[in-house]
């Protein structure tokens, strides 16, 4: 333990430079040997819960994450100091469908698919992979800083997880909330299964948009679509029935060109019949929308393309890939005198796998369905009767326009990597939904259904099945429901959605947490999303070795505003680096000029207006800061407590406090236990968002344990207005004469004679501080008032006689004065013109405005320097 009654030992302890490389990972294990991060579900402390979004298993933490997980872990650290008992639940999702693409690649390397292996072989494999690689992940947060407790760590496909997914579906199945039907899904021609709409990713693509006349003369009809691959499926065309353009023609038949089928012609108010010709062509097995037109209207479902992409409707075009068969249809309609008009490029909307990026075709297909009426209401109503605040607030209109507006959830994917569905079907078409603790049928005929649920499936169950559910655990009842969820808006309709649906089902209607914390995307340092095919992707890794892990934490933090996208550049992350290196630097110089934390602070009577000053301001950050960790405005926290460490601790306090402790004596002793109080207080505050560095100087200075367990500062309610008001007016001073002095051209070390008159503004204590500040030496004989400036009611006279070239000043700052008038004269000449105003944008004429009143206030500047300057 450090001897803090010897402060030169201790600051010797500390190393001259801060080296991240050095403290951060043996700072880390250290927490985790000592058991810093472990909750206890026995405690009789107040719990506190957060449980991390699980990272996919596959890759490694971009980012986004680094982001994400420094909010987390800010607010778990605080809590810990605070008493709390504190949960960081960690783990990790088995992300189907990127993890088979995964281990598929690593097989074709070998020349071998999946199906060579078999189903069995293949999951071995699969989970042979994650052992290997699955670790990647731990070790990119421990680099952090994550207080998670790893004696908790969960997997969403171990055999907790497995057991609350067949248990959940059961009772969804035996509550008729779940079941088998033919609907519309995305489907992923590469990757052969349904996907969610969040594994889809739209972007603008150049297709051709063609129109196209069914039948022929009064009874013709057109219609426009970029598929036209699709019309070999069309089982109708639909009007508006209001639209008089067809209202002869509805209840018809129309002959379907390249097929000589007859299609009838219906009426749907679905149709916009604004848009384009107003008639539209129906394919119930390749449109949702169709689809839903379709059984309105009872149509034939005609599924013309393979799980592949590839036309299986007989004719020319079997067996061409989609995208072949589009150009040969057009070919073929347009050889008959079939195509109206062409539009190409035609550029649109289109859906993409957002693992293979392969288009996604809409595709009839048999899938397991959740009926999420009642779920969706239940999740509905906790956020509108306050159960669950949705934070900002203002996000709560795009959770009802999600959660109030949600279709049935396709829940089966056709994959081998995943929760198989535990549905046993017989060979008379029976099927039995086997629970956890039941055995399946046996006998000749049963066979599982081949498919695996989707991720969000297993991952909406996160906040409880981590906890032990369904056991009835001590953690599920310590620990649940959480605290808070922190995550990315981004996934507010999908992750978000689905746990509060789950959540309140499986816990009797017991929310899952009791508040969502939104927070936004982030994005490169022009607001560019940030992606590999772009070049601007960051690996967050590369940062902390360069900057170290606070920089790289305390950057993230310092941009994040509820909700809001948070763009970042490496110059932000150097900028973090320099403060996280002045935080080291004055606190190793505050204890090498005696900070300390032994014994009470003395009375305030004894202490001096400056000391009185931080410590108000010390006060005043402490509630500031708790006031935005409880609204989650971590920019603002991050903000405040830079601020307050640079400007006012290392910047005016510990400046100010040098010929204090130059001077030594009773005011010195009290001056150096306030900086070591300011200090304590001042890490305390920084830790939870920049623990490495926070810790190795903590315990130097107080010579604590651990700062990670250390008591969370509280306001005292200590306030000194008038202290405030005379330090505020000594910076003014300060700030205008070393303005003076840079306008002047001194150099920042050169001191200058002057008299200093403080006249009735109370700061004459501050003399010897000022002087040493300002640079200025005692007036001394023969000195001579060359130039006089007075600030806040005081004034400094200056004799820079032998500093300045006077004639030469006056002829730099005569130019500058010509060059700012002219300028001046020539905005004012743009803005006095009307034919000019009247032509200019708007923007180009707040420029000049802005010039104009640039000029301006160099004008007044220029010309305060020169009188200030002796006369010729």
């Amino acid at each position: 333990m450090t001897d803090v009654t010897n402060p030169q030992s201790s600051a010797a302890e500390l190393p001259t430079q801060y080296t991240p490389a050095e403290v951060e990972a043996p700072l880390y294990e250290r927490w985790v040997e000592r058991g810093y991060f472990k909750a206890d579900e026995k405690s009789g402390k107040e719990p506190y819960t957060v449980v991390i979004p699980p990272p996919n298993v596959t890759g490694s933490l971009h980012l986004g994450h680094a982001f994400e997980h420094t909010l987390i872990d800010a607010l778990t650290r605080r809590k810990r100091m605070q008493g709390y008992e504190t949960l960081w639940q960690p783990g990790m999702d088995h992300a189907g469908i990127a993890t088979q693409n995964v281990v598929e690649r690593e097989l074709a390397k070998e020349g071998k698919s999946r199906h060579d292996l078999g189903r069995e072989a293949f999951i071995e494999r699969v989970w042979q992979w994650k052992a290997e690689s699955g670790g990647k992940i731990s070790g990119q947060m421990r680099r952090l800083g994550d207080g998670v407790d790893w004696d908790r760590e969960r997997f969403t496909m171990d055999q907790g997880c497995s057991d609350a997914v067949q248990t959940i579906f059961k009772r969804l199945y035996d509550d008729e909330l779940i079941y088998r039907a033919e609907r519309i899904i995305n489907w992923c021609p590469r990757c052969l299964t349904a996907i969610s709409d969040i594994e889809v990713e739209y972007q603008e693509d150049d297709g051709e948009l063609v129109s196209i006349r069914y039948g022929d003369g009064d009874a013709s009809i057109v219609v426009a679509t970029t598929r036209a691959e699709t019309m070999l499926g069309d089982t109708a065309v639909a009007v508006h029935p209001d639209d008089e353009r067809y209202a002869h023609l509805v209840g018809t038949e129309i002959e379907l060109p390249l097929t000589g089928r007859r299609i009838p012609i219906v009426a749907d108010e679905h149709v916009d019949p604004e848009f384009g010709s107003g008639a539209v062509k129906v394919t119930p097995a390749h449109d949702p929308n169709d689809f839903e037109i379709g059984r309105r209207h009872n149509l034939e479902n005609l599924n013309v393309l393979d799980e592949h992409g590839v036309i299986t409707a007989h004719g020319p075009f079997l067996g061409q890939d989609r995208f072949e068969a589009r150009s040969a249809i057009v070919a073929a309609l347009r050889a008959e005198g079939r195509i109206v008009a062409e539009k190409r490029p035609y550029v649109h909307s289109v859906g993409h796998c957002s693992r293979c990026k392969t288009t996604v075709e809409p595709r009839l297909s048999m899938q397991w369905w959740v009926k999420v009426g009642p779920l969706a209401k239940a999740a509905g109503d906790a956020v509108r009767d306050g159960r669950v605040k949705v934070h900002p607030k203002e996000m709560e209109s795009r959770y009802f326009g999600w959660i109030d507006n949600l279709n049935d959830w396709c829940i089966s994917r056709q994959l081998w990597w995943g929760h198989r569905i535990p549905v046993w079907h017989g060979p008379n078409g029976e099927i039995v939904c086997v629970g956890p603790d039941e055995e399946p049928p046996s006998g000749d005929g049963w066979t599982q259904d081949t498919d695996v649920l989707d991720t969000w499936f297993s991952s909406g169950l996160w906040p409880f099945s981590t906890m032990g559910w369904p056991e009835e655990t001590d953690s599920l009842a310590k620990f649940y429901p959480n605290s808070v969820l922190v995550t990315g808006y981004d996934i507010l309709f999908f992750w978000v959605a689905r746990m509060m649906m789950f959540g309140l089902y499986a816990m009797d209607g017991q929310e899952p947490f009791h508040t969502i914390a939104l927070h936004g995307m982030v994005r490169d340092q022009f607001g560019k999303k940030m992606s590999k095919s772009f070049g601007n992707a960051v690996d967050p890794l590369d940062w902390m070795d360069k900057y170290g892990s606070d920089a790289v934490r305390f950057t993230l933090a310092r941009g994040a505003n509820p909700g809001v996208d948070v763009p970042i550049g490496e110059d932000w992350v150097q900028g973090s680096r320099n403060f996280a290196n002045k935080v080291w630097n004055a606190t190793r110089f505050a204890l090498m000029n005696g900070a300390t934390v032994e014994g009470p602070l003395p009375p305030v009577e004894q202490l001096s207006s400056t000391d009185r000053w931080i410590l108000s301001r010390l006060n005043a950050v402490v509630a500031e800061v708790d006031a935005y960790y409880e609204d989650y405005q971590f920019a603002k926290l991050s903000d405040a407590l830079f601020h307050f460490a640079w400007d006012e601790v290392f910047d005016w306090y510990v400046e100010l406090s040098k010929t204090t402790f130059a001077e030594g004596g009773p005011a010195a002793d009290a001056s150096r236990r306030v900086l070591g109080e300011v200090l304590d207080v001042m890490l305390r505050l920084l830790h939870p968002v920049v623990p490495f560095v926070t810790e190795s100087l903590w315990t130097t200075l107080t010579g604590g344990e651990s700062v990670v367990i250390a008591d969370w500062p509280t306001d005292s309610g200590f306030r000194d207005a008038a202290a405030e008001a005379e330090i505020a007016k000594l910076q003014q001073v300060i700030t205008e004469v070393r303005r003076f002095r840079s306008d002047q051209g001194l150099q920042p070390g050169q001191r200058v004679p002057a008299r200093i008159d403080f006249g009735d503004t109370g700061l004459d204590a501050h003399d010897a501080a000022a002087r040493q500040l300002l640079r200025l030496q005692p007036e001394g004989a023969g000195f001579s008032e060359t130039a006089s400036l007075p600030v806040s009611g005081a004034k400094i006279s200056l004799d820079l006689s032998g500093a300045i070239d006077f004639a030469a000043e006056r002829k730099r700052l005569t130019k500058d004065l010509a060059a700012a008038e002219k300028e001046k004269k020539q905005s004012e000449a743009k803005l006095g013109n009307e034919a000019f105003l009247a032509k200019a944008p708007d923007n180009v004429v707040e420029k000049i405005r802005t010039r104009l009143s640039t000029a301006d206030a160099d004008i007044a500047r220029i010309q305060t320097q020169l009188d200030s300057l002796p006369k010729a």
